[in-house]
């Protein structure tokens, strides 16, 4: 991520032709297709047995981030442009790399996966919403544009890859070698687009975005870890609801900032921002988690829910 950013600010020429609004909703769709392929429908089957965590986890992920993005837009009087984009990242689902991040932070990666599940499907609705309510005193959101967009990128290719996971399991099996690897490079190749096109005024705005990002990822993180503590949730499930708190579809938040928000040509880059800042800051405190874990696995009162 950090490599292809840098490559598109100084070399900005090579990655231009990604820029074409066509081809970054055609990656974003093969990405969410990827997500669709890990998918069973007992995955689906798994609400009915956790429904208290997907709750919380959905109550939080749709009530924190979109208040905080809303809040640091203001708080740091951003720019309209910057201030929208950063309301429509905090709007949107949890991200893909949540789940790998849970894994890494030896977190409960069936919850994480589960709730990835939950905000993503609930996008469609929620997402344009919020981004009404938070960003409409701002400039005019239309509505009907970001539910077709987000039906376009989203819910559509997930539910073909699970469908495929379903019926041809043998292709599918196949693809998933090469599968994530693909969707990380799809994520880069959308940031970077973004990056090279509005290379100057990120080099000229790069504080002010660094500071709002830093500020919303870093923020939902631990507001979404101690809220998961307030309600009752210890260890590996408090960690994998900050995790996904945390980490949002910045890939998502792209996509609908370029198509939904032509006048606003600096919006989509807040995204880009995002999803440099939350792969890092989620990364760092996965390994922190991880090298704490084996000291708490010696406490008795840990021990019972690790196991579980």
């Amino acid at each position: 991520m950090i490599l292809t950013s840098a490559m598109a600010l100084y070399w900005p020429e090579w990655l231009l032709p990604l820029n074409q609004g066509s081809v970054m909703v055609l990656i974003l769709a093969f990405i969410m297709l990827c997500m669709g392929l890990t998918l069973t429908f007992d995955d689906f089957r798994r609400i009915a047995r956790m429904p208290k965590a997907i709750a919380v986890g959905f109550v939080a992920q749709y009530s924190i981030m979109p208040l905080l993005s809303w809040g640091i837009a203001y708080a740091l009087n951003l720019p309209p442009d910057f201030a929208v984009g950063l309301i429509l990242v905090g709007c949107c689902p949890g991200g893909t790399a949540s789940n790998l991040v849970t894994y890494i932070a030896k977190a409960d990666v069936a919850l994480s996966v589960v709730m990835t599940v939950c905000s993503t499907m609930a996008a469609i609705i929620l997402t344009p919403l919020l981004t009404q309510l938070f960003a409409g005193a701002l400039v005019p959101v239309d509505t009907w544009m970001l539910f077709k967009q987000t039906l376009q990128v989203v819910i559509i290719p997930v539910i073909l890859g699970v469908l495929l996971n379903r019926w041809a399991p043998q292709l599918v099996q196949r693809i998933m070698p090469i599968a994530p690897l693909l969707s990380v490079l799809g994520v880069c190749m959308v940031c970077a687009a973004v990056f090279a096109a509005n290379a100057e005024s990120i080099l000229n705005h790069g504080s002010q975005l660094i500071l709002a990002a830093a500020l919303l990822h870093g923020g939902g993180f631990l507001l979404g870890y101690y809220f998961a503590h307030i309600v009752g949730y210890q260890s590996q499930s408090a960690r994998t609801i900050s995790i996904e708190v945390g980490m949002q579809n910045s890939g998502l938040a792209i996509v609908l900032a370029k198509q939904t928000f032509p006048l606003l040509p600096l919006a989509p880059v807040v995204g880009a921002v995002s999803a440099v800042m939350h792969s890092l800051l989620g990364s760092l405190l996965a390994v922190l988690w991880r090298a704490r874990l084996p000291q708490q696995q010696t406490s008795t009162a840990e021990v019972p829910e690790i196991q579980s």
